[in-house]
């Protein structure tokens, strides 16, 4: 029974209407054993109507199968499945379980949101998740996208979580409500009901106070005390039957039951199925019959009902099994195992938990296991399963093999730390050439994303020396990515075969390995400062790739890496766009936050900073879902460079987060770019004070952003009276034009030059800036030299040719909605004896960042579910955002959204 709790029960009715008026959301419910959670939700979905319910829950011992809290929460709308689209359809059923062969895990989740939000058109669903923390991983990354992602669904997600379990469940950015004990009235209303008399308040407040108002072990007391207790006319024993806690009062229940009773409810305890045959079928191997099961049924410690077994509650599970011998445990599952011969999964589990040595067959069920669970991306349990399979493997070599690729699937399930466990593990075993190579590219991976860059390319620095012994052609692509890695700034004690550095491919090498090579050389011309081998090599690296375009992991992602590092803007832009939209098709979530995250650059640098915006935003949540938080940095920090170039106050709480995010959290490779646009955006929200702003400046070290930034800084400079700044900046700006050649990078040494020249040469040196920018899609660049020339200009008292030149900044300012920079030339353009109007212009700048990618999408001529998969989201989301896109933009049809001249 459920007492009191009007507060929680408000929260969750609070959910429930929003889920009805198209408002979706999640609550998750947390509170120690016995707080009351399970009952909290099945009231509220007991009281609801017309509402279609799904429920599932998490098993102790099902937790290393992959999808399986999912399969039984999906098992009821199953046929919508049908209606998917197919990558969805496929992705969904290969995860179920339903058909065989490749799965992949976010086209999964997103068939899951999309059958969710299907089911919803007809009535709202509401979706009850109890005991989360005992949720198979695979379920858990599952059911935590869609939370993230329900907005203008009828959906309601509540989850029962566990507090003080070793296994958590942990989603600390969904909304929280926490059961604390109950008192006074409310543990009347408990003590009562299963007393069946009212309870001596001074009894009560005792009982109250020994056991912290937990609602169950108050129901449990008063069953156990006798009348006389209760009424406060005999004494309480002491200790109370429930001092050791709920767990042992049910201990206590299952040792006074005959040993066939307690063989069977041991059977119950480690089943994961439910199921009266499976349960039955195990206790017969175990000489327990009817009569045990009808003993522990009297015993109040399960029901039956129909073909299923519930256990009374979850700690009769923990606290049965815990106390069981560890012959008994084995016995328990290996009766199991012989009942579960339609199952070979939870059958190979239950014989792996039944042996304590190397055990051939069940390894070999083990790999199956694995193999099944990595096809559906069930990465987590794949992993479990070869870690099990490893332990009972009696050759090192088989060993070492089974831990390596463990330690890849828990990499590829978003678990850096036991990724990083296993590969240690499997170190030691490992002689192999090939796979030694493959281990540590995998170590460096994990080191570069999560620890150390330097580690990392330390980590590749000994995987292409492996791989040259066996496969060349590994280690010429591992050489590559060593180098890509020096050009973010990556240090070894290593040194590398100079052979490898230098090495040339054969003369009749394909296309995509002659541009591999080429990348290498201009990845060496980045770290070494040499800009004109770098230009050069990583343009003929493009060449090479025109006619037959990149898709492969490596390549091509480190071509559009290459193009940033040149300031090659137009085809970063487009390197990246191809990506994105290859990720897209995929549904390969991880890549897509990747060239999210990365084309924002360009897009930051030419000006298109509305995408640049959108593409933080989207970004975000992706790479909160790979369960990587040092991940989440990077977008945050992003999300508050743009909010800074705009002028925004939402810049500071945002800095303020990225932070916390590298306080806690290993932020690997991207921590030196993070920490750099934490620095820009710092100065930019510092420009009032231009020593700040400097400091910050001054700090940054990445030379494609500190690039960016020049412009920035040489306008502090000359506010704060700091030739000597520019002359630095300056400096280097010209040794990188000078090889690389970039139009940009000639319009900027242009413009500093000018700065520190005097009359007629800083007039020339002003106009060959112009001149270069024309040639340079970096619109804020070009907006910033109309400015500083037109304030030149006026200083001068040439007040009549001053104004073309504020005029153009005005308005390519207010383009890009860089509110301090536009109201700079408008006071400008009025000091000049010109009033500064505001024009009128046709941009996306009112629309939100998700209206934005939505009004993209559709522009390109994309229905709204086509949309939907492309951004992670369901089709009614998007609807929401387009009928939003809509009105803010007065169009009345998809037909006149596409004939806009807008910039989305």
């Amino acid at each position: 029974m459920l007492a009191g709790r009007g507060v929680e029960r408000a929260a969750v009715t609070r959910l429930l209407e929003s889920a009805r008026d198209g408002r979706g959301g999640s609550l998750v419910v947390r509170g120690v054993a016995g707080a009351g959670k399970s009952t909290l939700l099945a009231e509220a979905v007991t009281d609801a109507e017309d509402v279609i319910v799904l429920r599932t829950s998490g098993v102790e011992s099902e937790s290393p199968l992959a999808f399986a809290a999912l399969q039984r929460l999906l098992w009821p709308v199953r046929s919508r499945i049908d209606a998917l689209p197919v990558p969805q359809q496929t992705a969904l059923r290969t995860a179920l379980g339903e058909r065989e062969g490749d799965g992949d895990r976010f086209l999964t989740f997103m068939g899951i949101l999309s059958v969710l939000a299907d089911a919803a058109e007809e009535a709202p669903v509401v979706v009850v998740v109890d005991d989360a923390h005992w949720l198979d991983d695979a379920s858990t990354a599952a059911l935590l996208f869609t939370a993230r992602r329900i907005q203008a669904e009828r959906v309601a997600l509540l989850f029962a979580a566990r507090d003080g379990d070793p296994r958590r469940f942990d989603a600390p950015d969904l909304p929280t409500l926490s059961l604390a004990g109950v008192s006074g009235p409310d543990a009347d209303a408990l003590l009562a009901g299963t007393a069946g008399r009212v309870v001596e308040a001074a009894v009560r407040d005792h009982l109250v106070a020994a056991t912290g108002g937990n609602p169950l072990a108050l129901v449990e007391l008063g069953a156990a005390l006798t009348p006389e207790q209760l009424a406060g006319a005999a004494p309480m024993p002491s200790p109370l039957p429930l001092t050791d806690g709920v767990e042992r009062a049910f201990l206590d229940r299952y040792r006074r039951l005959p040993e066939a009773a307690q063989q069977l409810l041991l059977v119950a305890c480690a089943d994961d199925t439910g199921r009266v045959s499976v349960i039955r079928g195990a206790a017969d191997r175990l000489h327990a019959d009817d009569d045990a099961l009808e003993e522990v049924e009297r015993a109040g410690l399960l029901s039956v009902t129909g073909s299923q077994v519930a256990l009374y509650h979850p700690l009769v599970r923990s606290a049965v099994y815990t106390a069981a011998t560890s012959a008994g445990r084995r016995a328990a599952h290996q009766a199991l195992a012989d009942a579960l011969g339609d199952d070979p999964d939870r059958r190979a589990w239950h014989l792996a938990a039944a042996t304590d040595r190397a055990d051939d067959n069940v390894v070999a069920a083990l790999d199956a296991v694995a193999a099944r669970a990595a096809g559906r991306g069930g990465h987590e349990a794949a992993a479990a399963a070869w870690a099990r399979a490893a332990e009972l493997t009696s050759s090192s070599p088989d060993r070492g093999r089974r831990l390596y690729r463990a330690a890849s699937s828990a990499w590829l399930g978003a678990h850096p730390p036991q990724a990083a466990a296993l590969a240690n593990a499997a170190d030691p075993h490992i002689d192999d050439p090939h796979l030694r190579a493959q281990l540590l590219t995998l170590q460096g991976q994990i080191a570069w994303n999560t620890r150390s860059l330097n580690d990392g390319y330390d980590f590749v620095l000994q995987a292409a020396e492996v791989a040259d012994r066996v496969d060349p052609a590994m280690a010429a692509q591992l050489v590559m990515l060593a180098a890509a890695l020096a050009a973010f700034g990556a240090h070894s004690p290593r040194q590398l075969d100079q052979a490898l550095w230098h090495r040339a491919p054969a003369p009749d090498a394909p296309a995509h390995g002659l541009a591999a090579a080429a990348l290498l050389r201009g990845f060496r011309g980045v770290a070494d400062g040499n800009w004109a081998l770098a230009a050069e090599s990583i343009r003929a690296a493009f060449e090479l790739v025109d006619a037959d375009p990149a898709d492969d992991h490596v390549l091509q992602p480190n071509l559009a890496i290459a193009a940033f590092l040149i300031d090659d803007d137009e085809s970063s832009l487009r390197l990246h766009d191809e990506q994105l939209t290859i990720a897209r098709r995929d549904g390969a979530l991880t890549m897509v936050e990747h060239a999210l995250t990365r084309g924002f650059w360009s897009q930051v640098a030419t000006g298109a900073w509305a995408k640049a915006a959108a593409a933080a935003v989207e970004a975000l949540p992706l790479a909160a879902s790979t369960g990587h938080v040092g991940m989440t940095a990077l977008p945050t920090v992003e999300v508050a460079l743009m909010a800074a170039l705009r002028g925004e106050d939402t810049a500071e709480a945002l800095l303020e987060t990225v932070a916390q995010i590298r306080r806690a959290h290993r932020v690997g490779i991207t921590d030196g770019l993070v920490v750099d646009l934490v620095h820009w955006a710092s100065a930019l929200r510092a420009s009032a004070h231009p020593a700040v702003a400097l400091h910050h400046f001054e700090q940054m070290t990445n030379p494609p952003l500190r690039r960016m930034a020049t412009l920035d800084v040489f306008d502090a400079a000359a506010r704060g009276d700091r030739p000597d700044i520019v002359r630095t900046w300056l400096a280097d700006m010209e040794a990188f034009a000078a090889g690389a050649g970039a139009p940009a990078a000639c319009a900027v040494v242009e413009h500093g030059w000018a700065l520190l020249a005097d009359g007629d040469d800083a007039e020339r040196h002003f106009r060959a800036a112009l001149a270069a920018h024309a040639s340079s899609v970096r619109i804020p660049d070009r907006a910033k030299t109309e400015l500083a020339f037109g304030e030149w200009l006026r200083r001068a008292r040439r007040r009549v040719d001053a104004r073309e030149h504020l005029r153009s900044a005005a308005a390519l300012f207010e383009e890009l909605g860089a509110t301090a920079w536009a109201e700079r030339a408008g006071q400008e353009l009025r000091a000049s004896g010109e009033k500064a109007r505001r024009r009128d212009v046709s941009t996306a700048t009112a629309l939100t960042a998700q209206e934005r990618q939505v009004a993209a999408l559709v522009r390109q001529g994309l229905s709204n579910r086509d949309a939907a998969a492309r951004l992670f989201v369901s089709p009614r989301t998007v609807d929401f955002h387009l009928r939003n896109v809509f009105t803010k933009l007065g169009v009345a049809s998809r037909a006149e959204l596409m004939a806009m001249p807008l910039e989305v």
